[in-house]
């Protein structure tokens, strides 16, 4: 066990935190279990945004070609189009709905359950 209390310097860029380790622990420490503060995807919730908006809008221009309040010349490309809007809103405002639950510190829900851009 003279290993464990070796700080390793070989990564100097490392985002992980070390700490050397007592010589009479039991292999446990505080910090292992100390949770870090949740990492908030900011790129994944604005491409959710511009989903939902998207969404959004198209649902409403396919319901009013739907309706009849445009001059439609072709009538076959207007539910395509309202097809298309629920696609693409759903996955927009089920992701919001996570983030925003997220943000309020519901329980269940975090920050995790979004997918990132690891960049």
């Amino acid at each position: 066990m003279p290993a464990r209390n070796l700080v390793s310097d070989e990564i100097p860029n490392s985002r992980v935190r070390y700490s050397r380790l007592a010589a009479d622990d039991e292999g446990y420490t505080d910090l292992q279990f100390k949770r870090s503060p949740p990492k908030v995807p900011y790129k994944a919730i604005a491409l959710a945004t511009v989903l939902f908006l998207i969404g959004s809008l198209l649902i409403i221009i396919g319901s009013l070609l739907l309706a009849g309040y445009f001059g439609v010349t072709h009538s076959d490309r207007t539910v395509p189009v309202l097809i298309i809007g629920i696609l693409v809103f759903l996955p927009g405002i089920y992701h919001l709905r996570i983030a925003y639950y997220a943000s309020k510190g519901y329980r269940g829900y975090s920050y995790d359950d979004i997918p990132d851009f690891d960049d």
